[in-house]
């Protein structure tokens, strides 16, 4: 009893273990109870925020706890927008996302201005302010959106890019109405703040994947590199405010600056997203919450008036520039849900802005009271638009994002049908077995039913007991490697008296579509190494296969240089090779460099126009001139070579000296040889059938094969 008496439970609650215990409880029921009445999860933790926030039952205080770890969480929110982008995408839609950001900011910004002036008869300068902060917008749906699958939408892409610039011109105008009031307006204060967001700019965008790649390349302990990650992100949330722009500028360009060194299935991208989605943002949604003060409703009828004049002008602004978005793009009614939603939000900017212009005073009441740059009745207006807007974007972006991802599905189904892709990595060394894996979960496709097996090989004559044991250790390290990007790997043990014939039974007993060997980063690949797998499997196995030996982790590698023989396009195997390419890209997001004849160009320029990724082109048809090739690969490129079995089509002598070049000119460098399939491996085929690439007939009709490419690319 004497303990019992001492166990604090008076409200609100200051004891700190009770507190997490309830905000847990909050993240864990809040959003089953209110998604069983169709309410979007985000709006369900903010309206529990509300619930047990100072203005509802006071179970807890918005205090620095609370602040922090929601500030915590809108950084999260925008870094993970800025990591999650696909760059190639970005670049490509870069325009767009300028037309839609000036949509966003100029139309909020001059439909507020004149509602403050006229209707609400505030002064220029609030007004200005004021609009400002309907301009700015808060990515509160993207969580959702990108739980359903859809971040990687057009529609998602342009409208990240566009809150980058409308909130870097809100908070701009921020900084400026801040600098007129204060007196502070000449050209040394515009100096200054173009000075110090260039600086910031380049800071972050060229010198943090410079530090990222160095860190990852010489550390691999997972704890290490998740708090690395959390380091960059509010290193560039510190450095825009030391610029005079707010964190979530910072956050989302550090997101941009560390993209490509985190690709989109690995491990740490799992993590990354995970600790995220299930602790950091649900506490930013939790202390929104607690900002809403439903007593407004019926204190004021000028804080009515003015909440409904913001509600208004900030949804239908908003909802004016998805429109014409929509129109200008030619967008479908979905689409144009994702960039309302997206956009409509008011949070994070819209507070900094409102809490700014509250204290900062401008006079003196003849009752003593201070005279602010926005009073009491905007401050409670800004927190009812924070509800409203927050509300109506869950709501649209949900049914948008729920649509669009139900249209994919049914396209996905309808294409695949029964087709599956099955990838075999054979693993026997502990030290590349997470490389290899990493590689397959790189270069699966993400609709296709992919199914990956990790094999380890056991001589039946061993009477070694630590061999047995070796190699179910390594199994068990593939397993949790991928375990970790949240992917399912099945782990086969068999014992053969022949590696060789040990896998080829294993490739045709699993149907196994693609094969993925590997070679330790301290052997170079030899004669008697390339003679016996080309005698053995490359001979039993007509699957797309990959050797691979890595130098350096794959998610800092900066470029993929692929070589690819002439006629290359003319061989059965040549759309599932390249769509393992393209995989590579978009999961890793590194560029590539083609150097092939012109015809093959051709078709891989006519891929990438209508699935881009960040490609250069150069014309190379002489590989008795290869070594030249050495000059161009540079210390972090991957260095991937198309091969050709003998005697086919596009087999050339100079593939049979590959392990002395690459032992000699390239051993620095991580490197992939890709053996496609080709006729006159396994039996001979009769006829064509797409759905199993084993049983395709030897054609050269360029049509086929491109009507292949084009089934492959269109799952993407």
């Amino acid at each position: 009893m004497i303990l019992l008496s001492t166990f604090d439970t008076t409200l609100p609650l200051t004891n700190p273990v009770l507190k997490f215990f309830l905000i847990l409880l909050i993240i864990l029921f809040a959003p089953i109870i209110l998604n069983k009445i169709k309410i979007p999860h985000l709006l369900g933790l903010i309206i529990a925020g509300a619930f047990v926030g100072p203005n509802g039952l006071y179970m807890m205080e918005r205090d620095s706890a609370i602040i922090l770890s929601g500030t915590a969480g809108l950084l999260y929110i925008m870094f993970l927008a800025g990591l999650e982008i696909d760059l190639a995408d970005f670049k490509k839609n870069s325009q767009k996302s300028i037309v839609f950001g000036l949509y966003t900011f100029l139309i909020p910004m001059l439909l507020g201005t004149l509602a403050s002036v006229y209707i609400l008869k505030f002064s220029l300068s609030t007004s200005v302010l004021l609009a400002s902060m309907f301009a700015s917008h808060t990515l509160l749906a993207y969580p959702l959106v990108s739980k359903l699958g859809v971040a990687k939408n057009k529609a998602v892409n342009i409208t990240v890019g566009g809150t980058l610039i409308t909130d870097t011109l809100a908070l701009l105008v921020l900084a400026v109405i801040v600098g007129m009031t204060n007196g502070e307006m000449n050209a040394a204060f515009w100096v200054r703040l173009s000075l110090s967001i260039v600086v910031f700019g380049l800071i972050v965008m060229l010198l943090f994947p410079i530090i990222g790649r160095w860190f990852f390349k010489r550390f691999d302990d997972n704890i290490s590199q998740y708090i690395f990650v959390m380091v960059m992100v509010y290193l560039g949330a510190v450095l825009a405010e030391i610029a005079g722009i707010e964190a979530i500028i910072g956050a989302f360009l550090a997101g941009l600056a560390l993209n490509r060194l985190i690709p989109h299935t690995s491990p740490l991208m799992n993590r990354v997203e995970f600790v995220g989605n299930a602790i950091f943002i649900p506490f930013f949604l939790i202390s929104v919450g607690m900002l809403i003060d439903y007593h407004v409703f019926f204190k004021d009828l000028e804080t009515i008036k003015v909440a409904a004049v913001m509600i208004f002008c900030a949804t239908s602004s908003k909802f004016l520039a998805a429109w014409l978005t929509q129109k200008t793009f030619k967008f479908s009614a979905d689409e144009r849900r994702l960039v309302f939603g997206l956009s409509n939000a008011q949070a994070a900017a819209t507070l900094a802005a409102v809490l700014v212009g509250y204290n900062i005073i401008i006079g003196q009441a003849p009752n003593g009271e201070a005279i602010r740059l926005l009073d009491d009745s905007i401050l409670n207006g800004t927190i009812l638009m924070i509800l409203f807007t927050c509300t109506i974007a869950s709501f649209v972006a949900q049914k948008g994002a729920k649509n669009i991802a139900l249209l994919e599905a049914s396209e996905t189904v309808a294409e695949e049908s029964d087709e599956q892709e099955y990838i075999l990595i054979p693993v026997s060394n502990l030290e590349n077995t997470e490389e290899l894996i990493n590689l397959g979960i790189t270069v699966k496709s993400k609709k296709n039913k992919s199914r990956l097996y990790a094999l380890s090989i056991i001589n039946n004559n061993s009477t070694d007991l630590t061999a047995e044991k070796q190699a179910k250790k390594v199994l068990e390290k593939a397993v949790i490697t991928a375990a970790s990007a949240d992917i399912i790997l099945q782990d086969l043990l068999r014992y053969d008296l022949n590696i060789t014939n040990g896998i080829v039974g294993v490739v045709k007993e699993k149907k196994i579509t693609d094969l993925i060997l590997g070679l330790h980063v301290k052997t170079g690949i030899s004669d008697s190494f390339l003679g016996n797998l080309t005698e053995g499997i490359l001979s039993k196995c007509n699957k797309t296969t990959l050797i691979y030996k890595s130098v350096q982790p794959l998610a800092t590698i900066k470029r993929h240089v692929i070589i690819i023989p002439e006629r290359a396009e003319r061989e059965i195997g040549f759309p599932f090779w390249l769509v393992k390419i393209w995989n590579i890209a978009r999961n890793s997001g590194a560029k590539l460099v083609f150097y092939a004849s012109e015809p093959t160009l051709r078709f891989i320029k006519d891929i990438q126009q209508k699935h881009p990724v960040e490609c250069s082109f150069n014309i190379f048809d002489n590989w008795d001139d290869f070594l030249i090739l050495s000059r161009e690969v540079h210390q972090d490129d991957n260095f991937i070579v198309v091969m050709s079995r003998k005697d086919h089509i596009s087999y050339t002598n100079a593939m049979s000296k590959m392990p002395y070049y690459l032992n000699k000119y390239f051993y620095k460098n991580s490197f992939i040889l890709i053996y496609p399939m080709q006729f006159g491996v396994e039996e001979e085929p009769t006829s064509i059938d797409f759905k199993n690439p084993t049983m395709i007939e030897p054609i050269e009709k360029l049509d086929e094969i491109g009507r292949n490419i084009a089934r492959l690319f269109k799952k993407k």
